[in-house]
């Protein structure tokens, strides 16, 4: 059991709930505003497809870099993944993705049953579809004979899943509508996700570049991709800055709502401390960081709304 928890890297689910908390609660202030309701098993059947997604991730990656090859070959992190190190068969794993694919389609399901049933069904069908581009993608970063991660798509991806979607998609679970502000928090969100997933590949850049990997960092040079890496932390907390803005929120005296922009001088430290690193493996523990980072820039975008409003 215990090597089957280290496989699902319970140190990225953090990140993976970043999106939904950030959608949802920016929809329960804008319900609270409008006099609707705000569902709370809606958001708990969120979280639970979310975190099923991730693990399923988790899973799919390890077993795709571990028939390929590619995880043997990374001295930092041969050991912790579970194919790799031969702590789980290629084909008990291949059992998991299978069975996590299974679980988030159910739970995914039960999820936009609850949103949409019956009012809303051409919402359901669409999401349904959503579901399960979100499941194979999950799945394709580095599964299949033309792994989307190894062609260096993978920035693109995360994006679009870990923040538009995540984002967006909680919102409209709630508010049955989209509004062009939620594409800013989408795309802070979706930025720091790339972050992390930039500083993973920018720790591997020599081990992915043996095994073919060709990964975003890897394409554009280490060098390049810390200077990706300072734009990609350096616009969220102003993206976040410009949704309040145009929310009206410079020409009210709720200060509280800006308690988010406490994170400035924490991300302005953690900036200076990844320029600083020299060697790639030096990298492994930012990623945690940078992930736990998201995660409270949404909860405190979240808090600000709506506990002081």
């Amino acid at each position: 059991m215990t090597d089957w928890i280290k496989a699902a890297r319970l140190r990225t689910l953090p990140l993976s709930l970043s999106g939904i908390i950030m959608g949802a609660f920016i929809a329960k202030w804008r319900l609270y505003g409008e006099g609707g309701i705000w569902d709370w098993k809606i958001f708990a059947l969120a979280l639970l497809v979310t975190l099923l997604y991730q693990i399923l991730s988790n899973y799919a990656n390890d077993y795709g870099d571990g028939i390929k090859g590619t995880d043997a070959k990374r001295a930092s992190e041969a050991e912790a993944r579970a194919v790799a190190s031969g702590k789980i068969t290629a084909k008990q794993m291949k059992n998991a993705v299978i069975l996590f694919s299974i679980l988030s389609l159910v739970a995914t399901v039960a999820l936009l049953y609850v949103a949409f049933f019956p009012k809303y069904m051409n919402e359901f069908y669409i999401f349904i579809g959503l579901g399960v581009a979100s499941i194979l993608a999950a799945i394709g970063y580095t599964v299949g004979k033309k792994p989307y991660g190894y062609m260096g798509l993978g920035d693109l991806f995360v994006f679009i899943f870990f923040g538009l979607v995540s984002v967006c998609g909680s919102y409209f679970l709630f508010t049955k509508s989209f509004s062009w502000d939620m594409l800013l928090p989408g795309t802070a969100i979706g930025m720091m996700s790339m972050a992390v997933l930039n500083l993973n590949n920018m720790r591997d850049i020599e081990s992915d570049r043996l095994s073919g990997k060709n990964s975003f960092a890897l394409r554009i040079g280490f060098k390049n991709a810390m200077i990706y890496e300072m734009i990609l932390l350096q616009l969220p907390l102003i993206l976040i800055l410009m949704f309040l803005g145009v929310n009206g929120f410079f020409q009210t005296q709720n200060y509280y709502v800006f308690i988010v922009m406490i994170l400035l001088l924490p991300l302005m430290k953690l900036r200076r401390k990844i320029m600083a690193v020299k060697e790639p493996k030096e990298l492994d523990p930012f990623l945690k960081q940078v992930g736990i980072m998201t995660f409270v820039m949404a909860v405190l975008t979240a808090f600000g709304l709506n506990f002081f409003n």
